[in-house]
């Protein structure tokens, strides 16, 4: 049976000089660790469910909320409500953080879809109550899918492998297009947005939509730092190497275990995105790619980007210099990138 993690990694983050001197205090306490490929699914949930991953989880929200400040992310002028929906075809009940101007005015909207590796997480926690209303003060109506997760609960108490986090992304997407008028959204302006697990989920959330001939429901994808391969390292992916260790540690089995190993072993894009071929991605709505320089995921994400060029999609890439995996959503660390980064939404959103 595997244990939880083997020795601790080498990886030297303080002696990097590409990242930020604020990124490196961040990770500074941050243990890196390799960890062991994994013998079941079962063994997976078992140990992320425990105790003592339990506790950890809860230190670092506690951790997180109280860096939820108005300082951080104004309050003011924003609604903030708790919406829900049936998710189909399953008929789950999924939760949904709805925040926009408080206002009578028709805005933008934003489906976003929390990082976690579709594993973890929910988008009620701290780091995302933030980073909704920092997106919401741009003039967005954000709709936050707390979709099922395939390891730990989110205010869903399913745990459940692929496609169940999806099939809640894709309804929560058509709920909002739906709803748009209640909302105050207008319907032909709603992108999709997602970080890591999320941005995998953003990505597959339009190729599902594509392949039932609804991509029109949704006007634009925004994809940051993508989580899409599936298996890591790979040599086509420079960074999963060279990044490995730098707040993510990717080379084990794990992220596939939990998500259902048979996904990845089909080499199925709705689970796994770049498994894409030009078919797959052919008729997508405008894309928008963001990555992070010091991110082992970073590669991936470029090559998703050039796939969507070689198939004739509208589609443009950044890298945010400086960072780590995500850094950018994390608003009390780099409160200028963050807001650089809400920017670059809202602008693809309202254009």
């Amino acid at each position: 049976m595997s244990t939880d993690s083997e020795a601790v990694s080498r990886v030297d983050v303080q002696n990097d000089h590409r990242l930020d001197p604020r990124v490196k205090r961040a990770l500074r306490n941050v243990p890196s660790r390799r960890l062991n490929d994994i013998d079941s699914r079962g063994r997976l949930v078992e140990i992320s469910n425990s105790e003592s991953a339990l506790a950890m989880a809860a230190k670092l929200e506690d951790l997180y909320a109280r860096l939820d400040t108005a300082d951080v992310a104004p309050f003011d002028g924003l609604r903030i409500e708790t919406r829900e929906f049936a998710s189909m075809p399953d008929g789950n009940t999924v939760k949904v953080q709805f925040i926009r101007p408080d206002s009578d005015s028709v805005v933008p909207g934003v489906v976003y879809l929390h990082g976690g590796g579709m594993q973890t997480g929910s988008c009620f926690n701290a780091m995302y109550r933030m980073w909704g209303r920092l997106l919401a003060n741009q003039g967005l109506a954000v709709a936050m899918i707390d979709f099922r997760n395939c390891l730990t609960p989110s205010s869903a108490p399913e745990i459940e492998p692929f496609p169940a986090g999806l099939n809640d992304c894709v309804s929560g997407a058509r709920w909002t297009v739906d709803h748009a008028v209640e909302l105050g959204i207008d319907p032909d302006r709603v992108i999709v947005a997602g970080e890591s697990g999320g941005g995998n989920l953003t990505l597959a959330t339009g190729m599902r939509l594509l392949r039932d001939g609804d991509m029109g429901l949704v006007r634009g994808l925004y994809s940051l730092c993508p989580y899409i391969a599936g298996r890591w390292p790979q040599e086509r992916f420079p960074s999963s190497i060279e990044n490995e260790g730098i707040l993510l540690n990717l080379h084990n089995n794990r992220g596939a275990v939990a998500y259902g190993i048979e996904q990845l072993d089909a080499g199925n894009p709705l689970a796994w995105p770049s498994f894409a071929t030009d078919a797959d991605v052919h008729g997508l709505a405008p894309t928008f790619i963001s990555v992070n320089e010091a991110d082992p995921l970073r590669d991936e994400g470029i090559e998703f980007y050039r796939l969507l060029l070689r198939a004739g999609v509208n589609a443009q890439c950044r890298v945010v210099m400086g960072t780590s995996h995500g850094m950018d959503v994390f608003a009390a660390v780099l409160p200028d990138v963050a807001a650089q980064t809400v920017s670059s939404i809202a602008q693809f959103a309202r254009t």
